[in-house]
């Protein structure tokens, strides 16, 4: 697979290479940080909060509560010059990121988006100037087929609810950033005992509204109120948590 960032019209030169994202494409995605930086929302105070998802550093990253949230995320991504390559056993629930990538001047699908099924195979190399987020969409006890190794790789578990055999893998308990969607109170007690959060901490969980989330990080504890735009919402539909 090619890892440049631009695609050769047949014919030409090379001079006015072809973005492998469309300008329309880019109006629909809200605005980024800086490299590696995707605005998740806003907090309390209405600021914007923004997370290096792709750093230069292996990354494992876990949302729970449903689809929408990791879409946007994955959409935000690619905004940042991001490949995103999608292991899931529901490749329709993902087909509209493949459309918002766009096409190649011969019709076929832009390979900065690639849907792929839920087996081991070998990922493109990553670096700074193409990062690469791996969206591992394997159910509540996902599997551990594609562990970041490399810098500026970012593994992303998506997980539809907490299951009590996470636990015991690597996917939640070593995750460099976890966000977390509303959850029952046996699950948001779950959270408490697999990320080591206080008494307080609970009961926030079980109460944030479908467009409320809490992320979680190296001492971090930030209530995210999810933002988008027009464009956006036709890509992706209404905020919502759940599939």
């Amino acid at each position: 697979m090619s890892r440049s960032r631009t695609i050769d019209v047949p014919g030409s030169q090379g001079v006015a290479p072809e973005f492998l994202v469309t300008p329309e494409t880019l109006d629909a995605i809200s605005p980024s940080g800086d490299r590696g930086g995707v605005i998740i929302g806003s907090d309390p105070q209405g600021e914007a909060q923004a997370a290096s998802i792709l750093r230069s550093l292996p990354t494992r990253m876990v949302t729970v509560g449903g689809l929408y949230l990791a879409r946007q995320l994955a959409l935000r991504a690619m905004a940042t010059g991001a490949w995103v390559i999608i292991a899931t056993g529901r490749p329709a629930a993902w087909k509209m990121l493949e459309r918002a990538a766009g096409e190649t001047p011969d019709g076929k699908p832009v390979p900065l988006v690639q849907i792929r099924r839920l087996a081991p195979f070998d990922l493109p190399r990553s670096s700074e100037d193409t990062p690469l987020l791996v969206i591992h969409d394997g159910g509540a006890v996902p599997q551990e087929l594609f562990p970041p190794r490399a810098p500026w790789q970012t593994t992303m578990y998506v997980l539809p609810y907490l299951h009590p055999q996470v636990s015991s893998g690597t996917a939640a308990n070593t995750a460099d950033l976890v966000l977390l969607q509303r959850l029952p109170l046996n699950q948001a007690q779950l959270a408490q005992r697999i990320w080591s959060l206080r008494n307080h901490q609970v009961q926030p969980l079980t109460q944030l509204q479908d467009d409320q989330l809490i992320a979680l990080g190296n001492m971090t504890w930030t209530m995210i109120r999810l933002v988008t735009n027009q464009k956006e919402k036709e890509i992706l539909g209404p905020i919502r948590r759940g599939d």
